[in-house]
């Protein structure tokens, strides 16, 4: 008898284990690498540092995390967002001191710094099991790699275009640029355009080619295409040295084109009317897809389509724009790497990032994000939009990416507002970006 309830006991109990283990297959959701939630034993506690973006982002990553943690339960997201001006000061402290959150967001230009000082964690592995790589452009997961390995997750992208004063074209017989993401105007077309555009009699300027002279950061997003545009170079692809590329003879001509449009054409000014665009003392400007709202919110007389509008970034000899925005990367110190990928992968996959830009409205890093949003494949997002997809190029990937961006500001600067020698600022140029990399190296032994 006892042999026999023995024997019933154990019929009931494995009944009962096999029917918990099909509810927990039918309930639990899969983990990006194919394991049930449940597999994960305990509560885990990832720390997230990120940016403090607008409203919007600030609210879109709330309902990123929330949404996360109730289809994983036992992975519990500690965000610490930082303000801008203190950001990238923090996290570096924090490296440095060895004690790094698990998961960090960093804009794509200092990816080198943090790689180079193995505070990342290679995502390549990652990516080619379960990160849908081909989702997402080429041009940009470039701006992700450094030595041949990704380090970080794209999230979103911005991009930049030409913005020109539709009503000030039509009076002065100009025809008006396609609106075709592959058909830009040359740089000969517009400098064209904004000398019979231009009137500073009457406070009037034909262009303002690169968004003046600003920080290093600005001088990298809007200047760098111009030089790519022309043919020419920054730093060699390993990000190692300027000598033979500052110098050559494309990026030369791309240097001396620019700084023509403030000397000999003077079509551009050293310093414009405040908002010069909107309130119509400017006929050309070189612009991000952030304007479009701004434009929309604080001019609303200056009207897209009837005022203004927006035509592909200008070409040389070949289209380009500088890409790249905030990534997240997972530390090296993280005790719970396969975790932080979990996190990371959600974040940034198409449902992540459909429900970003549905708050958002930014540019998805996903192909097919971007197809799910009518805006974006319309006039006039879809220019930034392709433009990103087709010609994007990362700024330099370089561990000395901010001693790069100010050197190459100065060079700028010291040919257009002070008329230096062009060959004397370049070599000088190349000195100091070649010396920062040699410290860099030297440093890091």
């Amino acid at each position: 008898m006892r042999r026999k309830y023995h024997t019933i006991y154990c019929m009931i109990t494995l009944g009962m284990l096999l029917m918990t283990g099909c509810m927990r297959g039918e309930e639990a959701p899969s983990t990006p690498d194919g394991l049930p939630d449940h597999a994960i034993a305990k509560t885990v506690t990832l720390t997230f540092w990120r940016n403090s973006g607008n409203k919007a982002e600030n609210a879109a990553y709330d309902q990123l995390i929330a949404g996360f943690m109730e289809k994983h339960p036992s992975i519990r997201i500690q965000m610490m967002p930082f303000p801008y001006s203190d950001y990238d000061t923090k996290l570096r402290t924090s490296v440095a001191a060895g004690n790094p959150p698990d998961i960090m967001a960093i804009d794509a230009p200092n990816l080198a710094s943090y790689a180079e000082a193995g505070a990342l964690l290679p995502l390549t592995n990652h990516f080619q099991r379960d990160g849908h790589i081909e989702d997402i452009p080429q041009t940009t997961i470039d701006g992700y790699i450094y030595r041949q390995n990704i380090y970080l997750a794209p999230m979103t992208e911005s991009s930049i275009a030409m913005f020109y004063n539709k009503k000030m074209f039509e009076a002065a017989g100009i025809p008006l640029p396609s609106r075709n993401p592959d058909e830009a105007w040359t740089w000969e077309q517009v400098l064209s355009a904004a000398k019979k555009i231009n009137d500073p009699g009457r406070g009037i300027y034909g262009i303002d080619p690169a968004q003046g002279f600003q920080n290093a950061g600005a001088t990298a997003y809007f200047k760098y295409p111009i030089i790519w545009q022309f043919g020419g170079e920054v730093m060699n692809a390993e990000g190692s040295t300027a000598k033979g590329y500052l110098d050559s003879p494309e990026t030369k001509q791309a240097l001396r084109f620019y700084t023509e449009l403030f000397t000999t054409s003077k079509v551009a000014s050293f310093e414009y009317p405040v908002d010069a665009f909107p309130n119509r003392k400017l006929g050309i400007t070189i612009d991000g897809t952030w304007s479009l709202a701004h434009l929309a919110e604080n001019f609303p007389d200056f009207k897209l389509g009837v005022d203004y509008d927006v035509a592909p970034l200008p070409k040389g000899t070949r289209q380009a724009v500088a890409n790249g925005s905030w990534g997240l990367g997972i530390s090296t110190k993280s005790k719970y790497p396969e975790e932080a990928w979990m996190f990371v992968n959600w974040l940034t996959s198409y449902e992540g990032l459909k429900l970003y830009t549905s708050i958002t409205r930014d540019i998805p890093a996903r192909y097919s994000v971007a197809k799910e949003f009518t805006e974006l494949n319309e006039y006039p997002k879809n220019i930034f939009v392709i433009q990103n997809q087709k010609y994007g190029r990362p700024r330099p990937i370089t561990p000395v990416f901010p001693q790069v961006s100010e050197a190459v500001k100065n060079l700028f600067e010291q040919i257009t507002l002070e008329k230096r020698d062009l060959d004397e600022a370049i070599q000088d140029a190349i000195d100091t970006i070649d010396k920062a990399y040699a410290d860099s190296k030297a440093l890091s032994k």
